[in-house]
């Protein structure tokens, strides 16, 4: 008699490649429909390139209208649009200057792996 040799779904984790073209062009909506959206920045494994099996996106958003803590900020940007599960730290241009001149261990993170994704050219396509 047949036995099924797998029980389990089978999932495949998305190549980093296609992770930062979802990416981009999420980032690209959201700079289109909030203005005060000034920088978008990958920080962590993708920001390395050495994103794998199971890890998250570390984002920074410079966002000048960004006011409140950081868990009021997150309210108002869509992450679960995106295609993994998301860590995001949003930030006024002030903070994120503080943040790099200070001596704290997440501006030394920062300073060493941020990749600032590219803003789309007017009325032309974004490649990363």
């Amino acid at each position: 008699m047949p036995v099924r040799s797998l029980t389990q779904s089978v999932l495949r984790w998305p190549r980093p490649e296609q992770v930062l073209q979802e990416v981009q062009a999420w980032a690209d909506v959201q700079r289109r429909q909030r203005p005060s959206l000034q920088r978008v920045g990958l920080f962590g494994s993708y920001a390395r390139g050495t994103a794998s099996v199971g890890s998250d996106l570390d984002l920074l958003l410079i966002d000048a209208a960004a006011a409140g803590p950081q868990h009021q900020r997150l309210q108002y940007w869509p992450l679960a649009s995106l295609p993994l599960s998301c860590d995001a730290l949003i930030l006024t241009p002030a903070e994120l200057q503080a943040l790099l001149s200070g001596d704290s261990r997440m501006g030394h993170e920062l300073q060493r792996d941020l990749r600032w994704l590219p803003s789309p050219a007017p009325g032309g396509p974004q490649a990363l």
